[in-house]
């Protein structure tokens, strides 16, 4: 499944002007219905003068990308629990990053694209691994362990 523009607010509990996902594909669904353990999708995001994180060089900063990945995890989450009924999306946060690289920051007009792969999920506590690249060229990887509820 797609979504773009302001179908992302199906998915994400985060407004304008704090949006980092534009676009939304759905990949392999979790493997129970219990947890998101084994769901994946891809995001797109175009990087604007206007970004939160956009620093005086015009490019996106470091924190920038970690957010658009738990941004991209959290729309996973939004995604499979309207799959399951839900009314809103889960809100959730960041509890921890581990093995983050940057090989480069992105321009304001690049577009990044991202996939997410969700890990092992115990109560509302779930691991995930983010890769965003800008074309064929991985510019970041992390690995991170969200909050969801």
């Amino acid at each position: 499944m797609k979504y773009k523009g302001v179908d992302i607010e199906r998915l994400i509990p985060q407004r304008k002007p704090f949006v980092m996902v534009d676009e939304f594909k759905s990949g392999e669904p979790p493997t129970s219905e219990e947890s998101l353990t084994g769901a994946s999708c891809t995001t797109s995001l175009t990087v604007r003068p206007d970004n939160y994180f956009i620093l005086a060089d015009r490019e996106m900063s470091e924190t920038g990308l970690i957010e658009h990945n738990a941004q991209s995890a959290s729309a996973l989450a939004g995604h499979v629990a309207l799959q399951q009924g839900a009314v809103n999306p889960p809100v959730g946060m960041i509890a921890e990053v581990k093995h983050f690289t940057c090989q480069r920051r992105p321009h304001v007009g690049e577009q990044v694209t991202t996939t997410i792969t969700m890990g092992f999920s115990f109560g509302p506590m779930t691991l995930c691994h983010g890769t965003t690249c800008i074309g064929n060229d991985t510019i970041c990887e992390v690995d991170l362990k969200i909050f969801i509820r």
